[in-house]
């Protein structure tokens, strides 16, 4: 399976995106990032520093702490949330268990989900599974992230049939997932969408 650790060869490095990209909403202290890695203190200030010179991510002194945070004007955002929402949590045991989980053709998680933003309204969907699925898995590993993040996740399966059926249909639910900016698990985007 793909992981961060194939075109990145600073561990420390990897495990300091996967922090900030896995909740690119939170500001963290040097200390806090230390903790939270288990590297040592000079390591992380030298990848923070890096990655504040690269341009992905801000910093700021607030009294005697240095707080970073993720630059969401940053060309490749969206690009890292992507690979780090892949690699990482539910991304990561949607893809490891994927021959429990049954026969999927398109897994996708929505733009907003893997930003950690709110839904614009409780009936829009956070991920959309396509294909023959085994559902107490699924909902398993699903209760295991909901706890994690300490948030209700809300999911919707089809089959291919339905799913290219309401598709072709134009059907509202179908359009607004197609239509939103989402992270493909499983699956090619252009075949999702085309």
């Amino acid at each position: 399976m793909a992981d961060l650790s194939d075109i990145i060869t600073s561990k420390v490095r990897i495990k300091v995106l996967r922090l900030f990209f896995a909740n690119p909403t939170e500001m963290y202290h040097v200390r806090g990032v230390v903790r939270e890695v288990g590297e040592e203190i000079n390591a992380v200030r030298r990848e923070l520093e890096r990655l504040e010179k690269a341009g992905i991510l801000k910093k700021e002194a607030r009294g005697n702490r240095i707080y970073y945070w993720v630059r969401i004007d940053y060309s490749m955002f969206g690009d890292l949330v992507s690979m780090v929402a892949k690699s990482t949590g539910l991304g990561f045991q949607i893809l490891s268990n994927k021959s429990k989980l049954g026969k999927i053709a398109f897994a996708m998680f929505s733009g907003r989900f893997v930003r950690y933003k709110k839904r614009k309204r409780d009936e829009d969907v956070d991920i959309l599974i396509v294909g023959e699925v085994t559902m107490p898995e699924l909902a398993a590993v699903i209760r295991a992230e909901e706890a994690r993040r300490n948030v209700e996740i809300n999911y919707t399966v089809m089959s291919k049939e339905e799913f290219e059926f309401r598709k072709k249909r134009r059907d509202p639910f179908v359009q607004s997932i197609l239509l939103g900016s989402r992270v493909m698990l499983i699956g090619d985007e252009e075949d999702l969408v085309s």
